[in-house]
């Protein structure tokens, strides 16, 4: 996720989008997110407590019990993917969506609402998100599953097993849900960010205050409803080999699994929605406070 701040939105000539709007996003977004990598390597192990209830349906003590039981050595297993990804997410995501907005605002000639543009520059970079990101994400939920220590101990092993398969099963092992949690999340968040921080501003919230609680306020509105598909891909990508079967199949499976009961598939989900909070309330902020500076 990422946004242009309404108050820093570049003006655009009769010669089309600025180049410099392009460079300054995707600079931007990639210093805000190498910034706010520190909240991925602190918030790790409550991301791991969480995949380990998506996984196996367990309470968070249940959770807690499994990692201790592995000892500390093996709690930062699998934190290199998401270290990456924040990065480059952050560095594509932002700038991509820098890309397309100034792109859509030229050739619509202000027919549509800013707003509106934004959701659909969302969308697009969900797709290169999706396209991009599916296979770290894959690697990260093997690393992070304890079943697979013995047969994958380590990254080499793993980016082995997955070369040897179809793209479908190995590195793009959930590509579908992924590609709709991220259109469906991406377009609110584009589209809701600026409007929720200029209602902050009006209230009284400074600039910063405002990105980050939009930020905040945001990702709490997109992290909970979408949390259901997050379960099915972490139960869809954390085993390697075997039956693979298709997305409606998975789903059913894990609709089982789950007791048919809403409250098991959303274990773990408030902690998601902490992490989360914090993560994309500080990249907000400091990508706002950038591009207010260069704006």
């Amino acid at each position: 996720m990422g946004e242009i701040p309404a108050d820093s939105n570049k003006k655009h000539d009769q010669k089309g989008p600025d180049a410099a709007t392009w460079f300054h996003s995707y600079m931007h977004g990639g210093t805000s997110s190498l910034i706010s990598t520190l909240t991925t390597l602190v918030t790790f192990p409550v991301y791991k407590t969480v995949f380990r209830q998506q996984l196996h349906s367990t309470s968070v003590r249940g959770a807690v019990a499994q990692l201790y039981a592995e000892g500390p050595w093996k709690l930062y297993r699998g934190v290199v993917p998401p270290l990456l990804m924040r990065t480059l997410n952050g560095t594509l995501l932002f700038g991509l969506q820098g890309t397309l907005l100034e792109q859509l605002s030229f050739w619509s000639k202000s027919v549509f609402p800013r707003e509106a543009l934004q959701a659909l520059a969302g969308l697009g970079t969900a797709v290169a998100e999706a396209l991009v990101f599916t296979p770290f994400e894959r690697v990260q939920n093997v690393l992070q599953n304890s079943g697979n220590d013995r047969s994958l101990p380590t990254l080499r092993s793993i980016l082995v097993r997955l070369s040897q398969q179809t793209l479908a099963a190995g590195y793009y092992r959930a590509l579908l849900p992924i590609l709709v949690r991220n259109a469906l999340g991406n377009s609110l968040y584009f589209g809701l960010k600026d409007p929720t921080s200029s209602a902050l501003r009006d209230h009284g919230f400074s600039p910063l205050a405002s990105s980050f609680t939009s930020g905040v306020v945001n990702s709490i509105m997109i992290s909970l409803p979408f949390y259901p598909l997050s379960v099915l891909v972490a139960n869809m990508q954390a085993q390697v080999g075997g039956e693979s079967v298709g997305v409606r199949a998975s789903a059913l499976q894990l609709w089982q699994a789950r007791q048919r009961r809403v409250a098991l598939l959303y274990r773990g989900g408030l902690l998601v929605v902490l992490r989360s909070c914090i993560t994309w309330g500080i990249t907000t902020a400091i990508y706002d406070q950038l591009e207010r500076r260069t704006g």
